[in-house]
């Protein structure tokens, strides 16, 4: 039995180092950062304790990225999860050549952020943009300048976001619609359910983990956005898209405030905590009602 341990911690060993070298030790060594003034083009970095946290809180610019950041998930998440579900319930249908929509779908997450945003740059400009020459041949001036009006800027990203963002959430969702038994259904259909009876009272009850899980991961990944941001806006106009992870991007590699860039990010670190504890809160009856079924 010890011999069967011991072999199971060998395999583990390397994604465990992994997560040790690249993701904690970065995380402890950004906490010991934010305790000093840590300019890069200073040598001098006195130690200033919680300083760098007392002037987060008072930075108005931050917050302002923290709500353009939490506009950005209260939108993207749940409309990309929709979507995502009902492409799952599409290409989950037993159909010749779904095999082929499957793939078309993912092709997106595959594909390279910076590659992504220049296509979807393209897609956005005003005038010879995809959009605005389709609603030109509707007899619309096809003027609309998506990334450089406040109007228009975050609907963009968040739209963009829903395609990009499809491919992982629909082989969750796909997964998830796979693992329940289809002697449910059969027994629904036994008793006359109409279909939309069948997918609130089966299905969604039956996807409940997978929901919860693609709804906290997606949350994550919307406070983070950086990328998109980075290639498309630079946090404009009238930083509309200044998101929370462009902002302590600045902070630490346009301003080289690393100190105060590390305090920012643990900030964040626990506003995305304390929102993936209040989520887990909200479905924890859910998630109960399952384990008991």
């Amino acid at each position: 039995m010890r011999r069967r341990h011991g072999v199971g911690y060998w395999f583990i060993a390397p994604a465990t180092l992994h997560l040790v070298l690249f993701a904690l030790v970065p995380i402890v060594y950004a906490l010991y950062l934010s305790l000093f003034k840590w300019d890069i083009l200073k040598d001098d970095k006195p130690f200033v304790a919680f300083a760098n946290y007392l002037t987060t809180f008072q930075d108005k610019f931050f917050w302002n990225a923290m709500w353009n950041s939490t506009r950005y998930t209260l939108v993207s998440v749940p409309v990309g999860m929709a979507v995502a579900l009902l492409v799952a319930l599409l290409v989950h249908q037993k159909i010749r050549g779904v095999t082929l929509f499957r793939t078309l779908y993912y092709i997106p997450a595959i594909s390279s952020g910076v590659a992504v945003a220049m296509l979807w740059t393209y897609v956005y400009l005003p005038e010879q943009g995809l959009i605005n020459a389709t609603l030109k041949l509707f007899g619309h001036p096809g003027d609309l300048n998506f990334l450089n009006e406040s109007a228009w800027a975050m609907w963009a990203l968040v739209f963009m976001s829903v395609w990009t963002g499809l491919g992982p959430r629909m082989v969750l969702f796909l997964a998830g619609l796979v693992a329940i038994p289809n002697s449910l259904y059969e027994a629904a259909d036994l008793d006359g359910s109409t279909r939309w009876r069948t997918f609130w009272k089966i299905t969604l009850p039956m996807l409940v983990p997978t929901t919860f899980f693609v709804l906290v991961t997606s949350t994550i990944s919307a406070f983070q956005i950086f990328t998109p941001v980075y290639m498309m806006t630079k946090g404009e106009p009238d930083r509309t898209t200044d998101v929370v992870g462009y902002h302590i991007y600045s902070e630490a590699w346009e301003k080289f405030h690393v100190g105060l860039a590390s305090a920012k990010s643990f900030v964040l670190l626990v506003a995305i905590l304390g929102v993936a504890y209040f989520q887990y809160r909200a479905m924890r009856d859910q998630l109960r009602e399952y384990d008991a079924s």
